[in-house]
């Protein structure tokens, strides 16, 4: 499938710009930023999305909220179709200063798809009317609390492994194997952990797949299928999560933010 053009950033009289786009697995889209602020959202699929010190993992049941000049890069989990809007400076003034994860509702998923597929040309005042909509709905919208942090560019040995454990968390790779594959020693890795991110690999670890599990079941994946891939029996799996987020697994909403 053919790239969509990418949206005119320099026409600030518009008051947002749309762009649909789809992306195979696997795919990196390198680090960037944008002078307008970004809502990034997929309809389907999964991404990571990584920031210079966090990251997100982002089912189709969550959005991005990204202001103006913030760098950030997404990881294709599995086949991505893309639906973003970038808000003009003016109008992303009004939003919050910083990324932001929140719920998409179904009036949201609408609103968006909406003035994605819309020509403002020819339905302009309808148009700003779901404009000033999309951002009532995205200003109330809960926001998500499960964010990775990540290390900066200071020792890529340490960012490397991150981002081979955010592509695969599976306790069935052993932090040795990781730091072999990094090019750095246990020892090496350890103390980087602690001192850029101040906690250890494992503890790190299980953060990323608490938010890959969470964003599995929101997407009615079963528990079972969930505890397998990340390399853990079902009832050991139970018990983590029990013990990290203070609930069962099955007990999760899906408005859980």
């Amino acid at each position: 499938m053919a790239l969509a053009a990418p949206p005119d950033l320099s026409d600030i009289a518009v008051p947002v710009q749309p762009l649909a786009r789809t992306y195979p697995r696997g795919r990196f889209i390198e680090p960037h930023e944008h002078v307008w602020g970004q809502v990034l959202y997929a309809t389907s699929g999964v991404m990571w999305v990584e920031t210079p010190v966090e990251a997100f993992v982002v089912p189709p049941q969550r959005a991005v909220w990204l202001p103006p000049g913030v760098v950030h890069g997404i990881r294709v989990v599995t086949d991505l179709e893309m639906r973003n809007i970038y808000l003009r400076p003016a109008i992303a003034a009004t939003m919050e200063k910083t990324v932001q994860v929140f719920e998409v509702g179904g009036l949201m998923r609408e609103l968006i798809l909406g003035l994605v597929a819309l020509d403002r040309d020819q339905e302009a005042e309808y148009y700003d009317a779901l404009v000033g909509l999309a951002l009532l709905e995205l200003q109330r919208a809960r926001r998500s609390l499960l964010k990775i942090p990540l290390p900066d560019d200071s020792d890529r040995r340490l960012k490397n492994l991150c981002q081979a454990v955010m592509s695969d968390p599976s306790l069935d790779i052993p932090f040795e194997q990781h730091a072999e594959n990094a090019g750095a020693s246990v020892r090496t890795l350890s103390r980087l952990f602690q001192s850029a991110l101040g906690m250890g690999f494992a503890e790190w670890r299980r953060q990323v797949q608490l938010a890959t599990a969470v964003a599995e079941i929101i997407q009615g994946v079963p528990v079972s299928t969930i505890a397998r891939s990340l390399g853990y029996s079902p009832s050991s799996f139970s018990d983590m999560f029990r013990r990290e987020l203070g609930m069962a697994p099955s007990q999760y909403p899906v408005s859980q933010t």
